[in-house]
C-alpha cells in the first residue's frame, strides 16, 4: 500500500511542490532517449513528474502507481493525455514489451518485503520485451541516510499557490537491521490541519540487489552512481534476455 503522503488527495496535490529539485531524473530521461527506445514502463509513478517527461519527447509512455489521488494529479497536469496511467503496481501489468523500465526517487525501496520484491521484479521483467532494460536507484545502506532524517535537518515552510504555507519536518521511529520508518508531518497554515505519513524502507546491498536480479533472470549491464548524489545511491542498470525470462 502506498504511504498516505501520496494517498491523501490534500497531500498529493502539494507533493511535488514540497520536493521541487528533480536533478535526479536527468539520467533516466537520457536512458529513454537512446536509439531503439519506443516505450517506457514507469513503475510508482507518483504525481508523474518523470512520465511526463519521456511522453513530451513523443515516447509511448505507461505509469503506473497504488496511489489514486497521485494518479489523479498526474493526470490534471498538462500532457498528461500523452500518457497511459494505471493504477496498481507491478504485479499488475497487461501484457506490455516495454524497452525500458524505471523505477525512479528510490521507489525499489518501498517494497520491503522479499516476496513482493521477487514478484516485482517478475512481473516488471514480463513487461519488458526480450533485450529490453529496468533501471532504478536505491541508497546505500553504509551512507546511514536515515541519519539525517530530523526535525532538525528537515524542517521547512513552503509557500503553495492555492494552499498557503505548508509546514513540514520528519521524524526517524525506528531502524530494524535494513528496515528503516519515519514519520513525515505536515501542517497547513490555512486552516491548522496536521496531517502525518509514516513509511518504511529497506536498505539492500549492493550484492542482495544483484542475487535478486539474477534470480528472475536478469543480467546486471552496470552500477552506477547517481550524477546529483555522488556515493549515497546505487544505480543498477539491468538487463532481460534476449531469450525469455
Amino acid at each position: 500500500m502506498a504511504d498516505e503522503c501520496f494517498r491523501h488527495p490534500r497531500l498529493a496535490a502539494v507533493y511535488d511542490q514540497l520536493d521541487p529539485d528533480r536533478r535526479d531524473l536527468a539520467p533516466y530521461l537520457c536512458m529513454a532517449g537512446e536509439s531503439g527506445v519506443r516505450q517506457v514502463l514507469d513503475i510508482g509513478c507518483g504525481t508523474g513528474v518523470f512520465a511526463l517527461l519521456p511522453a513530451g519527447r513523443g515516447i509511448d509512455v505507461v505509469a503506473v502507481d497504488p496511489a489514486e489521488a497521485s494518479l489523479d494529479v498526474a493526470r490534471g497536469k498538462p500532457g498528461g493525455e500523452r500518457v497511459r496511467w494505471l493504477h496498481g503496481d507491478a504485479t499488475t501489468l497487461p501484457a506490455l514489451t516495454a524497452d525500458l523500465a524505471t523505477m525512479t526517487g528510490n521507489t525499489a525501496q518501498e517494497i520491503t518485503g522479499a516476496e513482493d520484491w521477487r514478484r516485482t521484479l517478475q512481473g516488471i521483467g514480463a513487461a519488458l520485451r526480450p533485450g529490453g532494460r529496468l533501471v532504478f536507484e536505491t541508497r546505500i545502506p553504509a551512507r546511514r541516510a536515515w541519519e539525517e532524517w530530523n526535525r532538525e535537518a528537515t524542517y521547512g515552510v513552503t509557500e503553495i499557490a492555492g494552499a498557503g504555507a505548508v509546514e513540514s519536518w520528519v521524524d526517524l521511529l525506528d531502524v530494524s537491521g535494513p528496515l528503516v520508518t519515519f514519520r513525515w508531518t505536515y501542517v497547513f497554515a490555512a486552516d491548522g490541519q496536521r496531517l502525518t505519513s509514516d513509511s518504511t524502507l529497506r536498505f539492500r546491498e549492493r550484492q542482495e540487489v544483484e542475487a535478486a536480479l539474477d534470480a528472475q533472470g536478469y543480467v546486471v549491464e552496470d552500477v552506477r552512481d547517481a550524477p546529483d548524489r555522488p556515493g549515497r545511491e546505487f544505480v543498477f542498470v539491468a538487463q532481460r534476455p534476449e531469450t525469455a525470462l
